[in-house]
């Protein structure tokens, strides 16, 4: 297995200090898969051009380190025709090289964070061998369970002061934001969300609740007067384990507690980083607005409207997530007491144990997660609302959860493309997935890609549901996807909440 390298994963490798500890997973992921590292000349060509005369020494000296290329792959006519009107600088012609080479085979995959690089990817149907850092870190942490030995702990909520400020972890902030040390030591009885891998601090989050006199005199545009709430320091190094979605859900939580009207935050586009985390959230809804002006640099505002009628495309529930659609399908659908609470640890009944559910398996911590069925019903909807039901029984039986539909993949031609769909987000092994497929071959399964809301509060069990005709009666529990009514829901709702 041969992985081709991008410039820049070279350059972060290699230099004198470490900018982005996502490499140092990264490495670690290929070395013990034992996955030849490649570069390409033409990122040899673009490290001798770099401006620091040392590091460039420095850095030829650590090619050696890798395989370099002995030859280049001709430009192969379908890549010569999706670039023809991308391809204006040089750069963008070195992106297609690296490109080609997977296209052409001679690479099995390529590791880059540039955009222009998977937008390329994407128009020649090779995305699925092209990665961003955390895209390969999750695929390889959930292909190879046997080769993880250590925990990503719970995120764990703990006052600045109890945080270690002189943590490499903070560099990146330094960087950024000189006065950030006599910051962070201010907010020393503050609370902060933190995660750590292997003991080493591996995510934080600050955010702050802001009314609406704030001063915003550094905004451009100015903000009108709303209530807010601010992510002051969002970071998370990428280990495969989506604590960037797990932390997303404490931000949204902590938004619908202090009823605020719009979410914000400032961040600077400067690294990868920032990109990867500006992704992250327009994926969930965040659009640019303006710029912050401060003696650090110009940083870009970034914006999410939070009320209940910010729903303004039903096909992509995550735009207006965690808020759900009033028009649109209510399932109730079952799912076994072994799946329950690995898919949904805030779900966890009173009788588990919170420490059998350590938060170390992507799909613990993802919103978006992946649901299998046979059902006969199939006919589900982007934007549909789906309760999910725990086995059990009368009176152990329990609605715990609510999700909304994201996707529905039908009709999949495949054990591999299967097993490809739902590994990173899914509760089973490859093992099982195997398993799945086969138990009825003249009806396979289908797969529900869903985001995770929210938990009940209070859970209604069977008992309840019979009782208030939500299902007929114990032998009428749906063993699959089964319509509820908007009623039927408004009372589970409400009832939660009593």
């Amino acid at each position: 297995m041969r992985a081709l390298l991008d410039t820049n994963i070279i350059i972060h490798r290699e230099a004198e200090r470490l900018q982005n500890e996502d490499i140092g997973f990264l490495f670690n992921w290929l070395d013990r898969l034992k996955i030849e590292k490649c570069i390409h000349p033409a990122t040899v060509d673009e490290l001798n051009k770099f401006g620091d005369e040392k590091a460039v020494k420095r850095m030829n000296v650590k090619i050696g380190n890798y395989n370099l290329l002995k030859t280049v792959a001709p430009l192969a006519d379908a890549v010569k025709n999706v670039v023809d009107k991308l391809d204006k600088t040089e750069n963008d012609r070195i992106d297609t090289q690296l490109v080609n080479e997977v296209y052409s085979g001679r690479v099995d995959l390529l590791i880059s964070e540039d955009k222009n690089i998977h937008t390329k990817a994407s128009l020649l149907g090779i995305s699925g061998k092209i990665f961003k850092i955390d895209e390969y870190l999750e695929k390889v942490s959930t292909e190879n369970p046997g080769l993880i030995d250590y925990k990503v702990l719970a995120v764990k909520k703990l006052y600045f002061g109890e945080v270690n400020l002189s943590d490499p972890f903070f560099d990146s902030f330094r960087g950024d934001y000189a006065e950030f040390d006599t910051w962070f030591v201010k907010k020393s009885d503050e609370i902060s969300y933190i995660c750590y891998q292997d003991q080493v601090l591996s995510a934080f989050l600050y955010i702050k609740v802001e009314g609406a006199g704030e001063n915003y005199n550094d905004i451009v545009p100015p903000f009108p007067n709303k209530k807010r709430l601010k992510i002051g320091t969002f970071k998370v190094t990428a280990n495969g384990y989506k604590i960037g979605e797990r932390f997303l859900k404490i931000i949204f939580d902590n938004a619908l507690i202090n009823k605020v009207e719009e979410i914000y935050v400032t961040i600077f586009d400067k690294t990868s980083e920032h990109e990867r985390l500006i992704s992250l959230l327009e994926d969930y809804g965040f659009s640019y607005y303006g710029e912050k002006v401060t003696g650090n640099g110009t940083e870009k505002v970034y914006t999410k409207p939070f009320f209940k009628g910010n729903i303004t495309n039903k096909d992509d529930p995550k735009i207006g997530y965690p808020f759900l659609a009033t028009d649109t399908d209510i399932f109730l659908v079952p799912i076994y007491p072994d799946y329950h609470t690995e898919l949904f640890p805030d779900s966890i009944l009173r009788t588990e144990s919170p420490k059998d559910f350590v938060e170390n398996e992507p799909h613990r911590n993802a919103i978006s997660k992946v649901y299998i069925s046979r059902s006969h019903e199939r006919d589900l909807k982007p934007g549909d609302r789906v309760v999910f039901y725990r086995t059990g029984g009368y009176y152990e039986g329990v609605a715990t959860t609510v999700g909304v539909v994201e996707s529905v993949i039908t009709d999949i031609p495949d054990v591999n493309t299967f097993i490809q769909l739902c590994r990173k987000r899914s509760v089973f092994s490859d093992e099982d997935l195997v398993k799945h497929w086969n138990y009825q071959p003249r009806n396979r399964p289908f797969i529900v890609n869903f985001l995770y809301v929210g938990s009940f509060k209070r859970r209604p069990n069977l008992k309840w549901l019979i009782d208030n005709e939500v299902v007929a009666d114990v032998n009428s529990v749906p063993r699959g996807f089964a319509h509820i009514s908007q009623e039927n829901f408004d009372n589970i709702v409400k009832y939660s909440r009593s």
